[in-house]
Parts: C-alpha cells; structure tokens; sequence
C-alpha cells in the first residue's frame, strides 16, 4: 500500500491532462503522509468546501451527473484544484493533535470496506469522492529480502487520476477558526495483479491505487454512491511500469530524470 507518491512538476499538464488550472505553486515533488498535495473535485463542491459544513453535506449530489457529450472545454468550467493535506481528517476528530496523529494512518483506504469504514464511512456515504492528480507511485519490492522502492508510472508517461474520497474538519472551542481539509486514496485489491501483486509485505494482501480511465474523471466525481464502487478496479498491468530507484538515507528516491 503506497504511503509516497509523485506530484505533477508542469502546469501545463494540470490542463492537458485534467482540464484545470494549475496551482500558484507546484509544491512538493514526492509527497508523503501528512504533507500538502492537491485534488479534483467539480465547481459545487470546491465552493461548498470553502463555505463549510451546512454546504458540504450532499454537495456532490449538487453536482449535474456527467454525460457522453461532455467535451473537455466543458471540464475546465466545472471541475476545480483544491489545495489539502494528504492524510483523511474525519469531521469527527476531536482536535487538531488528534487529527495530527490520525492522518498519518489514513492515507489509503480500501474500497472494499470504505463504505463501513468508521474513518472513510460518512465521506464515501456523502458522496466525496475527488481525484488525486500524480505522475508515479512508489512500492517497496521485498522479494529479495530488502526493501527496494520501485516507481510505478503509466507507460506512456502521461499523468494518472486517481480515485479519493476528501473531508472538512473545522476545530471547535478555541480551535474554531482551524480548517483543515484533506483527502485519501482509495485503493484495490491487487493479488492477481500481472504487475503489482509483486510488491508489498510477503503473505499479506496485495493493494494498488484505483486509477480512473480518463474518459470516467466527471462520471467519477458525479457518480451516486451505490454506483461508485463500479470504478474502482485494477488497471491495467500491461499500461503500467515499475522500475527500482535508488534510496539515500534521506528517503528520497534518485537514479531517475526528473
């Protein structure tokens, strides 16, 4: 289950590849747990995210469901780039040193059990679904008895949209005026993956990020509930490469051109 993935470092991709406009800054290029990263969401949504909670509930439902004859122009106009931490804040948390310890654990969520999940429960249910913009995500190969991180990325070198759930948390008592907003990946089951039931702890169950086939980014976001899970399945492993990278002591991967 990947914890570390690849951001993209272009702003014209943001609108080639997702029809939004890029952020002020790029930020990070590897990211990990707790670190700030961006997700897709239409219009409705991003407004209801800034006004807070009474908007946010249902505010996915708000959203007209994407049709066939949806054309790119028609994208850039409702879907938007929302700024976020990577690591799930349930609107529950108590407080914002609860939220710091939980979002750590909260990066992936398995979409087999989003919907029952405690943590993913209400996010899945209200229909906060969004797209996680990356380039590559990162598995540890254990098979010759070490960790050796391996850079997964699409073959054709193009960006991939993968599928996550958000949330709004806003402290409450003295920590009132705190907002934080963050997102998930949801993840699949991936034992009988050609490529990545590979990677990942011997004997345990096997996972891979849920990456969207292009043509389903708004049918994604606009989905029903009780046909979101439609979308989540393996991506092809013939569309997929997975290289070994060298490690520094820092954790930061090298040997690849940026």
């Amino acid at each position: 289950m990947s914890t570390h993935y690849e951001t993209l470092q272009h702003a014209d991709t943001y609108r080639e590849a997702f029809a939004v406009d890029p952020p002020a800054a790029l930020g990070e290029r590897h990211l990990w747990p707790r670190k700030p990263g961006f997700f897709i969401v239409h219009a409705a949504t991003a407004t209801a995210l800034a006004q807070g909670p009474a908007s946010t509930a249902g505010a996915a439902k708000e959203a007209a469901p994407a049709t066939a004859s949806d054309t790119q122009s028609d994208a850039a106009s409702t879907r938007v780039l929302v700024p976020a931490q990577w690591g799930l804040v349930p609107h529950w948390v108590k407080s914002a040193s609860d939220a710091k310890l939980r979002a750590p654990k909260l990066v992936n969520a398995k979409s087999d059990l989003a919907s029952t999940s405690t943590a993913f429960r209400d996010a899945w249910l209200n229909g906060q679904r969004c797209i996680v913009p990356m380039v590559a995500f990162y598995e540890d190969d254990l098979r010759s008895g070490k960790a050796v991180p391996t850079r997964v990325a699409r073959v054709d070198g193009k960006p991939m949209g993968v599928a996550g759930l958000w949330a709004r948390w806003q402290g409450a008592g003295a920590e009132s005026g705190e907002v934080i907003i963050s997102y998930c990946l949801l993840t699949v089951n991936a034992n009988n993956h050609a490529l990545l039931h590979r990677y990942g702890q011997p004997g345990s169950e096997k996972s891979m990020p849920a990456i969207l086939n292009e043509g389903a980014y708004d049918a994604w976001l606009t989905a029903r509930p009780d046909k979101a899970k439609e979308f989540m399945r393996q991506y092809a492993a013939e569309k997929l490469t997975a290289n070994p990278v060298e490690k520094k002591a820092d954790k930061v991967p090298k040997g690849w051109l940026g």
